[in-house]
C-alpha cells in the first residue's frame, strides 16, 4: 500500500521548453514548500505490526468493559487492503488504545493539520469516534493510558441518539483544563466513510474540515474560554427602569364584549344518552359527559398595537475587561508523543484509518485527494452490500415460511391419521 501523498516529477526537457521564468520559480517554491514540509505521524494500518503499534490500555479490564480492536476493511470497501483501519469489534465497550508518535515535537511557530478517517459502519447510535493527542509526561507507560489521562487535543464526532449529533474540537490550557468549543460543529452520521481536519494555525486561528469543505473557523480566544474576555459588562451601569423594551403594547381602546365570560369552555356532548340500565335511586342523577366548546373562544385578551414609547432592546454598555490577558501562543503546545482512541460504543464497528499529523497543508490535501478518488467505489460497494443482505434475508424468511409450512403440513398428516385409527 502506497503513501496518500503523490510523488514528484521533474521536466525532463530544458526549462525554457517546460515553463517561462515565472512558472520556474513558483515551481521551485511549490517544491521547496514540500520538500519542508514535515510528517509527525502517518498510520495507514497497513503492516503485521499495526497491534504492536496500538497498545491496548490495562484500564477497564479488571471490570470486563474493555473493549478489542481488529484490523479490518469492514463489510464493504473500495479496496480489501488498502480501506484497512483499526476496528472497534464489541458492544458497548470502552476503547482505550495508545500509539506513540516517532519523534517528539511542538507545534510553536508552526501550523498543525490533524486529520483522520472515519467510517461508521454500524449505523452508531450511541458512542465516540474522536481521537486525542497526548503529551509526554501524560503516562507514565502506554498500559497506564485511561479517562482521566491528561491531553493536549480532543477531535472528532460524538453521537448520542437525537440530542448529541457533533464533532468535539476540545483544547487544554496549560493548567490541563479541557476547553470545549463555543460552537456547534455538526458531524456525519451515515456509514460511509468521512474526513475529519482540524487545522490550528500559528496565529491563534483554526479551521475544521468535513469531507475536505470548510465547516467552521475562527479565533482560539473568541471560540473558547481559554482567556478572560476582552470585554466585560460595565458593573456600574444597568437598565434605566423607565426603559421600554416592549415593542408592544395591550390596545386600551380595546374591551372585552360582555357576553364573553358567557360562554363554557366544555358543555354536554348532545350525543350522549342515558344508559338504559340507568337506575336514578341507585346511580343517582345522570349527568351527560362534556365534550369541548367549539364556540369557546378562551381566555380574552386585548388586541397588541405597537407601542410608541418602545426604545428598542437594551444593550448592556461593554467596558475593557482589567483580567484579559492575551497570549499569543494559546495555539502552541510543547510537547505531543501520542495519538490516542478513548470512547465508549453502545455499538461497535467503527474503522479508524488514514491518521496523519503535519505542519503542511499540501501534504494533508494530498491524502484528502486520495480519499475523495475512492468514496464513489466505497458507496457503490456499501450499496450492493446493503442489497445482497437484504435478499439474503429475505431468502431466509422464505425459507422459513416454508419450513413452517412444512411442519404445519406434517402435524395435519398426523392428526388425520391419528382420526383414521
Amino acid at each position: 500500500r502506497s503513501s496518500p501523498v503523490t510523488g514528484v516529477q521533474t521536466c525532463a526537457l530544458p526549462i525554457s521548453c517546460c515553463v517561462n521564468m515565472k512558472g520556474f520559480v513558483f515551481a521551485v517554491l511549490a517544491l521547496a514548500a514540500l520538500a519542508s514540509a514535515e510528517i509527525y505521524f502517518q498510520e495507514t494500518f497497513s503492516d503485521d505490526k499495526v497491534m504492536d503499534r496500538w497498545v491496548h490500555s490495562n484500564a477497564k479490564v479488571s471490570e470486563g468493559t474493555a473493549g478489542e480492536m481488529k484490523v479490518s476493511a469492514g463489510k464493504y470497501f473500495a479496496d480489501a487492503e488498502d480501506d484497512k483501519g483499526l476496528q472497534t469489534t464489541q458492544d458497548s465497550k470502552f476503547y482505550m488504545y495508545t500509539c506513540e508518535i516517532p519523534k517528539e515535537f511542538s507545534n510553536k511557530d508552526k501550523t498543525l493539520v490533524f486529520q483522520y478517517q472515519l467510517k461508521q459502519e454500524q449505523h452508531i447510535d450511541c458512542g465516540g469516534g474522536y481521537l486525542k493527542l497526548l503529551p509526554a509526561d501524560s503516562i507514565k507507560s502506554q498500559k497506564d493510558f485511561n479517562a482521566d489521562s491528561k491531553y493536549n487535543i480532543m477531535f472528532g464526532p460524538d453521537i448520542c441518539g437525537m440530542s448529541t449529533r457533533r464533532t468535539h474540537v476540545i483544547f487544554s490550557d496549560k493548567e490541563g483544563k479541557n476547553h470545549l468549543i463555543k460552537k456547534d460543529v455538526k458531524c456525519e452520521t451515515d456509514d460511509l466513510s468521512h474526513l475529519y481536519t482540524l487545522i490550528v494555525f500559528p496565529n491563534n486561528t483554526y479551521e475544521v474540515r468535513i469531507d475536505r469543505t470548510k465547516v467552521e473557523s475562527g479565533s482560539l480566544e473568541d471560540d473558547w474560554d481559554m482567556v478572560a474576555p476582552k470585554k466585560i459588562k460595565d458593573p456600574k451601569q444597568s437598565k434605566p427602569k423607565d426603559w421600554i423594551d416592549d415593542p408592544e403594547m395591550d390596545d386600551p381602546e380595546d374591551k372585552k364584549p360582555e357576553d364573553w365570560d358567557k360562554i363554557p369552555a366544555r358543555i354536554p356532548d348532545p350525543e350522549a344518552k342515558k344508559p338504559e340500565d340507568w337506575d336514578d335511586e341507585t346511580d343517582g342523577d345522570w349527568e351527560a359527559p362534556t365534550i369541548e366548546n367549539p364556540e369557546y373562544k378562551g381566555e380574552w385578551r386585548p388586541k397588541r398595537i405597537p407601542n410608541p414609547a418602545y426604545k428598542g432592546e437594551w444593550v448592556h454598555p461593554l467596558i475593557d475587561n482589567p483580567e484579559y490577558k492575551p497570549n499569543p501562543e494559546l495555539y502552541a503546545y510543547p510537547s505531543f508523543k501520542y495519538v490516542a482512541i478513548e470512547i465508549w460504543q453502545v455499538k461497535s464497528g467503527s474503522i479508524y484509518d488514514n491518521i496523519l499529523l503535519t505542519d503542511s497543508l499540501e501534504t494533508a490535501d494530498e491524502w484528502a485527494a486520495k480519499w475523495e478518488t475512492r468514496k464513489t467505489a466505497e458507496k457503490a460497494a456499501r450499496d450492493k452490500f446493503l442489497d445482497e443482505e437484504r435478499k439474503a434475508a429475505e431468502e431466509k424468511r422464505k425459507a422459513e415460511e416454508a419450513e413452517e409450512a412444512k411442519k404445519d403440513a406434517k402435524d395435519v398428516a398426523d392428526n388425520d391419521d391419528k382420526e383414521e385409527l
